[in-house]
């Protein structure tokens, strides 16, 4: 994509296939509980808002629930037993990175999951060698939608926000990208949620397929 140099990826529903995984932590989770199983179809929808998301639809509750805080440590514990067990980089996606190590071009990760998960996950799907830079939700102060993750990475990556193109496949990506000042691309293929209305996020771009992003950002 003409003046761009540096493209930065969300990691959950953007670059990683990670529902299924994130579905089983939260099924065990139900059966150790004696509450009843989530069809997975219903899981993808909400993995990208992690364990708020996910023990919202489980359990029914929010974040001033008072068991919340005692169930989120319990999700991540079993999530993180098996962390990285059936995720997977989206069709398309690792010839994408490939194409961008050939051409030149700097790529990073920002995501709003912790970093205690998300470093030990990168390592896994060998990317940590290769990413200039991975963000996680808790390196800055604010996590998306604010835009300091991005805006961090920028500074780490010296490079301008006019520069960059920012993926994600939820709303809060898409806001956290344009006050940052870059670029967004809309992740379709990602976990949308069915109540969602990504037409109404205002990304400069949408695209519904792993292949379709990799010829818009390749696209001369």
């Amino acid at each position: 994509m003409k003046n761009m140099t540096t493209i930065l990826f969300d990691l959950d529903g953007t670059l990683l296939d990670s529902a299924d995984e994130l579905g089983a932590a939260l099924n065990a989770l139900l059966e150790r509980h004696g509450e009843p199983q989530q069809p997975f179809a219903k899981i993808r929808q909400v993995s990208s808002n992690g364990a708020p998301g996910l023990l919202g639809l489980g359990f029914g509750m929010q974040r001033d629930n008072p068991r919340f805080p005692d169930l989120r440590t319990e999700f991540l514990d079993i999530y993180q037993q098996n962390l990285g067990s059936t995720s997977r980089l989206f069709p398309a996606i690792p010839a994408l990175l490939d194409a961008l190590d050939a051409r030149g071009y700097t790529w990073g990760i920002v995501t709003n999951k912790a970093g205690w998960l998300t470093e030990p996950l990168i390592k896994k799907l060998a990317l940590d060698t290769r990413a200039a830079c991975v963000i996680s939700g808790d390196t800055t102060a604010r996590a998306k939608p604010h835009p300091d993750p991005l805006l961090h990475a920028c500074a780490l990556l010296d490079a301008s926000q006019e520069e960059c193109l920012y993926v994600g496949d939820a709303e809060r990506d898409i806001q956290a990208g344009r006050a940052a000042g870059m670029t967004t691309v809309a992740a379709l293929y990602g976990y949308v949620n069915e109540g969602d209305d990504p037409s109404a996020w205002s990304a400069d771009y949408y695209v519904e397929t792993p292949k379709e992003l990799h010829e818009l950002i390749l696209a001369d």
